[in-house]
């Protein structure tokens, strides 16, 4: 079988990625307008519990700093900094025991943002390709099975070989499990307690990457068209 992941709350904890971008825009606010950089970290943290929307917005009004150039500028330096993120445990030794196989990333974001994670995570060393949907155009993000086709002519495979763990059933998998994608979801990260209906959720749930087992993917492949 082909192996697929999704990136974010599926190999990592995209929680961490956030914190770091926010320690860097606080080091940035810092460094260019003499904010204390745990008073305006604690902000942005505080800040997160209401959605990210208008984080940048909301930390920079209270020290007199506000402007749109300046949201921009915070925008920019969180997309652009080098994170601090590290796989999960389950996921190295997911990625160790398929070392022999062929293992691809669809990771759906902003381009320079997804690079920088897969390059801390170091899985472009790590697996076979990495697919940055909005690579292709916005279009080809998920649901789109763009990037999954891609990977059947790749390997010259029909989609009832290729298997693909995520964790997001609002469009991870409902584009490409009536295709003949066998689907396995992450029950952890944002969208743990989400329910979907049928068509939207994963032939297979697990909670640990350590449950991707032989006798896993030998009742995956039994399981025909949906």
């Amino acid at each position: 079988m082909i192996f697929v992941f999704d990136l974010d709350d599926t190999l990592y904890d995209e929680k961490t990625f956030v914190y770091s971008g926010f320690r860097a825009v606080a080091r940035f606010l810092l460094e260019t307008y003499a904010i204390p950089e745990n008073d305006s970290y604690s902000l942005m943290i505080d800040r997160l519990k209401h959605g990210r929307g208008r984080i940048f917005d909301d930390t920079l009004l209270p020290f007199g700093v506000y402007s749109k150039r300046v949201v921009l500028q915070c925008l920019g330096v969180y997309r652009g900094h080098h994170p601090k993120i590290e796989l999960y445990a389950d996921a190295i030794r997911c990625m160790e025991r398929l070392k022999k196989d062929s293992v691809y990333i669809v990771t759906d974001g902003n381009k320079l943002v997804q690079k920088n994670k897969l390059v801390a995570l170091g899985l472009y060393n790590t697996v076979k390709f990495c697919f940055i949907t909005h690579r292709y155009g916005v279009q080809h993000a998920k649901p789109s099975p763009h990037c999954f086709l891609k990977i059947c002519e790749r390997e010259k495979v029909v989609p009832s070989e290729v298997v693909y763990i995520g964790d997001n059933p609002y469009k991870d998998f409902v584009g490409i499990k009536a295709l003949g994608f066998k689907t396995v979801r992450m029950m952890r990260g944002h969208f743990k307690s989400i329910v979907k209906p049928g068509e939207f959720e994963a032939h297979i749930q697990i909670q640990s990457l350590d449950e991707l087992t032989e006798e896993l993917l030998q009742d995956l492949s039994k399981i025909s068209y949906q």
